[in-house]
């Protein structure tokens, strides 16, 4: 029986298996333990059995204590001064890394409130949007792309490279974006591509329409519509896109199958999409501005601009106000919440022509026929810099890394840094056979899609797209199930139109105002909406007009307290009913009072 049991011993000790920890390169002990264990492991088994009986045989132990170190199981502790570790806490975090994902300073608005949970529900909230900016500035070691430019010597100059010279020396898959589409039947061309940079929608002035993917060269549909075609956009998603035609406003999907006809929407020139409200902003050439909410299918404002033929637009992708240039020269800001422009600028004195927006909002170039080119500062509605051009730019864009691109004429011209500091020259330049009529750098990739009037051609512009793409938030890669489920999280997550304004960020701030500056406030709206009739008669005289507004001052003060007395007779009457059911009944607690004899 004693020989059965050794051998049940050691096969237990066989099967078992000993984790160990990997040796650090700053631990010499655990060099050390594991030539320990080795000597240990060539004794003979019939000890370690022999060791196990006396073991079982004797009440068991307590384990260790987690500071000390158990050299035959290989664990270790930080016990001694020598096995600290050397580089005790989180990892530092660059001033400049943490600086492009904070998200503003700190809320020094002081809570008026009796109990502390507002006070704390908003430090709570400062300190998960200081952790998201340090986990996202420590996440960047994770993103190996980056974007580069071209870098020329000092003899040569990178605005004398030709798209020749650009594809001949990148690789196969980089040259590969560079062609050109030869549809000289149909043109002028206007183009689109979507947020993510995987498809592209071309549309002829003559009629013809067509989506592919332009990366694998997949055509999705062609159709002709028999009718002139003004612009194209495509949709929240790469099924829908909508198209202006010579009458109306349509809109197709993937398959060239048509889904709306929008019939109010009609003599459309220029459209934009904002993605995160779900509305179709359109400009007609009899000057109204109008949006469609595309989740609903209705018309949510309409708004006469009273400037004439609207055919310049574009949108703020940070905060979703529509800009519109005019023949007079100005530029007028637009919300679907307000009938009067937000904002309203003078860029030139002729004509503008071209407008466009950076990705953060910040910069907004414009040209004219005066051949100017001026970047503004949107915060501050303020001219930067003034670049003389050689003609009237007729396309402005801007790319995510903040490249602008010019079309003058037959010419595309790309500038580098002229936003903060003055352009001497441009970055890149090519020249085509035909006018320009649409321009668009491709998200996420170095390409320019420049559409005019033999078709379509991209263009290779090194360090134009971002280098890395968020999954969550565009994906060029995504499946049929990803995109399924990526539009039903926009639609939970749609942003409603009473939020589009110049400052975004205050739709979350605090009131401040007391109920004198309040109801003042009341007064003097009620004092801008009404106006009084035109009469005859000598009715509308001065003094009959200000007597007939005096009177609906007069009446809205009474209404206000009859309404603040109505409140308090209701609350007095209250009372009185609680008092006397108290004297009837009694309370519950009138048991417990002491009796008087």
């Amino acid at each position: 029986m004693a020989d059965d049991e050794d051998t049940t011993g050691v096969a237990k000790q066989k099967g078992s298996k000993q984790t160990k920890r990997a040796p650090r390169y700053f631990d010499e002990s655990s060099v050390k333990a594991s030539t320990s264990d080795k000597h240990e492991t060539n004794k003979p088994l019939e000890r370690k059995s022999e060791d196990k009986k006396k073991k079982s045989g004797k009440k068991r132990a307590s384990a260790p204590h987690s500071d000390h170190v158990d050299r035959k199981r290989g664990k270790e502790t930080w016990d001694s001064d020598e096995e600290k570790d050397p580089f005790p806490g989180e990892a530092p975090i660059k001033e400049e890394a943490l600086a492009r994902y904070t998200r503003g300073e700190v809320n020094k608005i002081k809570i008026r409130a009796k109990t502390a949970g507002p006070k704390l529900e908003r430090k709570t909230m400062e300190k998960k949007f200081h952790l998201a900016a340090q986990q996202a500035a420590r996440a960047e070691l994770l993103l190996g792309e980056d974007h580069g430019y071209l870098e020329a010597s000092d003899d040569e100059d990178t605005s004398q490279l030709s798209q020749t010279d650009i594809a001949d020396v990148v690789d196969i898959s980089a040259a590969q974006k560079h062609f050109d589409l030869k549809l000289d039947k149909f043109g002028p061309y206007r183009m689109n591509y979507t947020r993510n940079g995987r498809f592209l929608v071309i549309a002829g002035r003559r009629g013809h329409v067509a989506a592919l993917d332009w990366m694998s060269k997949k055509l999705l549909c062609e159709i002709n519509v028999l009718e002139g075609v003004h612009d194209v956009k495509w949709l929240h998603v790469e099924t829908m896109f909508a198209v202006a035609q010579q009458r109306w406003t349509y809109i197709y999907d993937h398959q060239g199958v048509e889904l709306h006809c929008l019939k109010k929407f009609n003599n459309v020139l220029k459209m934009e999409f904002l993605p995160y409200h779900f509305l179709l902003a359109t400009a007609s050439s009899t000057g109204f501005l109008q949006y469609l909410d595309v989740s609903l299918g209705k018309e949510l404002a309409a708004f006469n601009v009273k400037q004439g033929c609207l055919n310049v637009m574009t949108q703020n992708p940070q905060n979703a106000v529509v800009h519109l240039g005019h023949a007079n020269g100005t530029v007028t800001l637009w919300s679907p919440n307000v009938k009067e422009p937000l904002a309203k600028l003078l860029s030139h004195v002729t004509a503008v022509r071209s407008i466009a927006v950076d990705k953060t909002g910040t910069y907004m170039a414009t040209s004219g026929q005066d051949r100017y080119m001026k970047v503004f500062d949107i915060r501050a509605l303020k001219p930067l810099q003034v670049y003389r051009m050689s003609a009237g730019a007729g396309q402005l864009a801007f790319s995510q890394t903040g490249l602008v691109a010019a079309a003058l004429g037959n010419v595309v011209e790309v500038y580098k840094d002229c936003c903060s500091n003055v352009a001497e020259k441009p970055y890149l330049t090519h020249r085509l056979r035909n006018n320009i009529t649409g321009l668009q750098f491709c998200p996420y990739e170095d390409v320019l899609g420049v559409g005019h009037q033999d078709g379509f051609t991209s263009l290779l512009i090194p360090g134009a797209g971002e280098a890395n793409f968020d999954a969550f938030e565009n994906n060029p890669y995504q499946t049929k199930k990803q995109r399924r489920d990526y539009e039903v999280k926009m639609l939970l997550e749609k942003i409603q139109p009473e939020m589009i304004g110049l400052d975004p960020g205050g739709v979350g701030q605090v009131s401040q105002l007391t109920a004198q500056e309040v109801e003042k406030r009341e007064q003097e709206a009620i004092q801008k909406k009404f106006e009084p009739a035109k009469k005859k008669k000598g009715r509308s005289k001065s003094l009959k007009t200000v007597q007939r507004t005096k009177g609906v001052e007069e009446e809205w003060r009474r209404m206000k307290v009859r309404q603040k007395m109505r409140e308090e007779e209701e609350k007095r009457k209250k009372q009185q009913k609680d008092h006397k059911k108290k004297e009837k009944w009694g309370s519950a607690l009138d048991r417990f009072q002491k009796k008087e004899n």
